[in-house]
């Protein structure tokens, strides 16, 4: 095993607020939608957090996005343009995933500081990232002030149609932030990445000359 400073301070940084915005935003958010079953907080008072809270979001995904645009670390979330080469990356992550690791068997991503993420997360988090949070912070920002932006909210099929999106793309946060703890679980402790998230270090296995020519072999 070898360290790699992986996980830079402002990328920890957002990260961990990240997770704290989304859990406050994923409660007051259930207790505005479901006020008959829950009772954490008022309404209005829900509706107040829920407000703020999502605003601090948005100003900490502009963090994350004005970092990645000027720093070299940007790479982990280029796409991959060669579909075949990506189908393969893909499949061989997924057999992985599937029964490797379950095995034994070494992942076929190697972590370096410019490339983190293997196939199946990088475009996980291309969609999340680039497309599903600044589509609800659009459908939040319309109910925020529906009168405000009432002629677009009529163009895009009125407020039942946002707040459904809304509520959809809430949904999948929702199962993401129960997934994502077990999948940083999947280093070769289960600590590991959890570690690397608050020192910046990850723990990477060396690669051995033969699998540097098998990797370049399937590039």
């Amino acid at each position: 095993m070898t360290k790699l400073y992986i996980n830079p301070l402002p990328v920890r940084l957002w990260h961990w607020a990240n997770a704290v915005l989304f859990i406050v935003l994923v409660v007051t958010g259930v207790q505005i939608r479901y006020l008959d079953l829950f009772d954490f907080m008022t309404f209005r008072n829900a509706v107040v957090v829920h407000n703020w809270v999502a605003f601090a979001l948005i100003g900490n995904f502009f963090v994350w996005l004005l970092f990645y645009l000027f720093s070299d670390k940007n790479k982990a979330y280029h796409p991959e343009f060669n579909l075949l080469k990506l189908a393969r990356a893909c499949f061989a992550q997924m057999q992985y995933y599937g029964y490797g690791i379950f095995k034994g068997e070494h992942s076929p991503h190697h972590m370096d500081p410019y490339n983190k993420f293997n196939p199946l997360q990088r475009m996980l988090y291309q969609i999340l990232m680039l497309f599903l949070l600044p589509l609800q912070f659009i459908t939040g920002i319309l109910m925020w002030d529906i009168k405000r932006f009432s002629g677009f909210v009529d163009m895009v099929g009125g407020v039942r149609v946002v707040d459904t999106i809304h509520v959809l793309i809430f949904i999948f946060f929702v199962f993401y932030l129960l997934i994502h703890p077990y999948l940083a679980t999947l280093g070769h402790t289960p600590t590991a990445h959890i570690k690397a998230m608050i020192t910046g270090y990850e723990d990477v296995e060396e690669e051995t000359p033969s699998a540097v020519q098998a990797t370049r072999a399937t590039a």
